[in-house]
């Protein structure tokens, strides 16, 4: 199967792993030759054990498909990584890559030497540039490529499930110039791809198949495998209008509970729809598209038609692709709007792809770099060959020659000596410029976490059932310590004379000054602490009120709940255990203090105080 001209193809998502393997086309296009897919126990609690249940199932889709040592190309999941779609200002051609370089220093919420990007260069609005900055954490793509190294290939790209998704849909749909919105519901997640023309914009939610198990698990109270069985074996999606009175109770009951969980994501779809028209100046989708495992459900077309007002159909990549004689094609007409990803990076290697993200690990680099020198290698052997050869047929006639020669590189070899210290000297400066701009970025880094944070929970705290009151960064917090009020646990960064005169402050410290004449007070001035005393915050705590909702449900655990599974890049709920292993916080190791109504006192209270510690994703510089 692995022929010199086979395209081999591969999609990790976070529960589907699929595989196909294709041949260009003698008019350039893509003949597909096999597929294949197996599928993971997507189970939140079982996260730790994912990748090597990923490396085993990349290791039987390609004995299956009798791959070998094959070059693959391969998408990973929107989830993994981190993308911004940013607007250039007008600059020549040849200052692009430098102000690219700059706006990911500036966008990226980590370092930029932590993490594997690229960037795509797309089109904005009359008279605008925009460009697609993709990242993804070196130790996340490493820990994911070696499962493929590990099935016994080699890798030639990486790209993005969005990206490849994409490039399918311009090859299946070159003539669609209306405005179109592809959803790909996932697993964890599903990605919103808005098009127009060769306009692109894509945004990540955290809603999928396993939000409709881990609901199933819950209403029935059974574990994940088992609701997971449910959902694919009895899993429908009821619609209004009485559309249950003819279906099993028990079928009906558990659509209903599909119907709940898969209306978030309507909601979200409303206010990215509403984000892309204002921030990108783009135009309401009149047409949508279906793509994904998770639309398999029964009803899940009607749904979207019901929720979003618009006809919806599925996703068809294999319009203008040829499917060979062997491949079963009532597989590929079930599976046909699922396969997106693996003819976009099939068409990677036709140069028929639209935008072309390649994130390459560092092993990955090293081993491009050395097949770039192996020519360059084997010519300067054979030259060296061909050196001895001559000199020993040339024998004593040479040497004289070769004596000449040596002298005149003993000349050359001095003149390079002298020029050798000023090179020092403006190697070394170009050291002290780096490390002055690196410290530049750390500094402009640290400026805008917080702003982002606050975004963040903005975005997350928006149940009308809690109040946020106050934000207080800390330092020296130890989350393994038990949430005690009574034991001390993290110290403020902000002063307290600020906080009780003036209110806390996330940005900046100060201190009280000369009296305010005008305001007959001390008037505040700022403080820059000396540099071996800047506190670095690695928590924040989180003060406020909140309420019972109509469901009886906790509205605090609920907001942590989305928080941690927003997965933004401000916060971490995990620790290192002993092993060097990531382990999960429990709620009860973050909430210090949730009041409620257990007295007749304050049973009649409209609202009741919370207070939760939640630590940062990285420490933070507090000047």
């Amino acid at each position: 199967m692995a022929e010199n001209q086979s395209i081999v193809t591969l999609n990790i998502g976070s529960q589907r792993i699929s595989m196909a393997v294709f041949e260009p086309s003698k008019s350039g296009g893509l003949v597909l030759k096999a597929f294949e897919s197996t599928s993971l126990l997507a189970d939140p609690a079982t996260e730790a054990v994912r990748m090597p249940q990923t490396r085993l199932a990349i290791l039987e889709l390609a004995q299956k498909l009798k791959v070998g040592k094959t070059k693959v190309r391969y998408a990973v999941s929107g989830q993994s990584v981190f993308t911004r779609f940013v607007k250039l200002p007008a600059l020549d051609s040849d200052n692009i890559e430098q102000l690219v370089t700059f706006e990911a220093q500036q966008q990226f919420p980590f370092p930029i030497d932590t993490v594997v990007w690229d960037y795509e260069l797309l089109e904005g609005g009359p008279g605008e540039k925009e460009v697609a900055l993709v990242a993804i954490k070196s130790d996340a793509l490493d820990e994911i490529n070696s499962c493929v190294v590990g099935a016994g290939m080699t890798t030639a790209e990486i790209d993005i499930a969005p990206m490849a998704l994409y490039n399918a849909f311009r090859n299946a749909y070159p003539e669609v110039v209306e405005p179109v919105l592809l959803i790909d519901v996932g697993a964890k997640t599903s990605n919103l791809l808005y098009i127009e023309g060769k306009r692109f914009f894509t945004r990540s939610i955290p809603v999928g198949g396993a939000s409709l198990t881990t609901a199933i698990a819950k209403e029935y109270g059974i574990n994940f495998a088992e609701a997971e069985g449910q959902k694919v074996t009895n899993g429908i999606i009821t619609l209004g209008g009485g559309h249950t009175a003819h279906l099993d109770e028990a079928v009906a009951a558990m659509g209903t509970v599909l119907r709940n969980a898969m209306t978030r994501l309507p909601t979200e779809i409303a206010r990215t729809t509403n984000y892309y028209r204002s921030n990108h100046s783009g135009n309401a989708p009149r047409r949508v598209l279906l793509a994904g495992g998770g639309a398999n459900l029964p009803y899940a077309k009607e749904f979207f038609e019901e929720k979003l007002g618009l006809s919806v159909e599925y996703f068809n990549p294999l319009q203008h692709v040829t499917v060979a004689k062997g491949v079963n094609p009532e597989v590929i007409q079930k599976e046909a709007h699922t396969m997106g990803e693996l003819i976009g990076l099939g068409l990677r290697s036709t140069g028929k792809s639209t935008i072309n993200i390649d994130l390459v690990p560092s092993s990955v680099e090293s081993a491009r770099a050395a097949d770039k020198r192996r020519p360059l290698m084997i010519a300067s052997a054979a030259v060296l060959v061909g050196g001895f050869a001559a000199y020993a047929l040339l024998g004593n006639l040479a040497a004289g020659k070769a004596e000449k020669e040596v002298d005149a590189l003993e000349t050359k070899q001095k003149e390079l000596a002298e020029t050798a210290v000023p090179m020092e000297k403006l190697l070394k400066e170009e050291k002290d410029v780096k490390n002055m701009a690196n410290a530049y970025v750390q500094a402009k880094d640290d400026q805008q976490f917080w702003p982002g944070l606050l975004i963040d929970l903005r975005n997350h705290f928006t149940s009308e059932f809690t109040w946020i009151t106050d934000l207080d960064p800390l330092f020296n917090y130890d989350p393994t310590k038990p949430n005690d009020p009574k034991i001390k646990n993290g110290e403020s960064v902000v002063k307290p004379e600020f906080a009780n005169d003036y209110g806390s402050s996330l940005l900046s410290e100060i201190k009280m000054d000369k009296p305010d004449a005008a305001a007959g007070r001390p008037r505040p001035a700022a403080v820059a602490a000396p540099a071996s005393s800047v506190p670095m915050a690695d928590a924040v705590r989180i003060k406020g009120l909140w309420r019972q909702n109509p469901a009886n449900q906790n509205a605090v655990n609920n907001l942590i709940k989305q928080l941690r599974e927003s997965n933004s890049g401000h916060l971490r709920f995990n620790i290192k255990g002993t092993d060097g292993k990531d382990i999960a916080l429990k709620d009860e190791q973050q909430i210090v203090k949730i009041l409620q109504a257990t007295t007749d006192e304050n049973k009649d209270d409209y609202a009741w105080p919370f207070e939760i510690i939640i630590p940062l994703a990285h420490p933070v510089a507090v000047k």
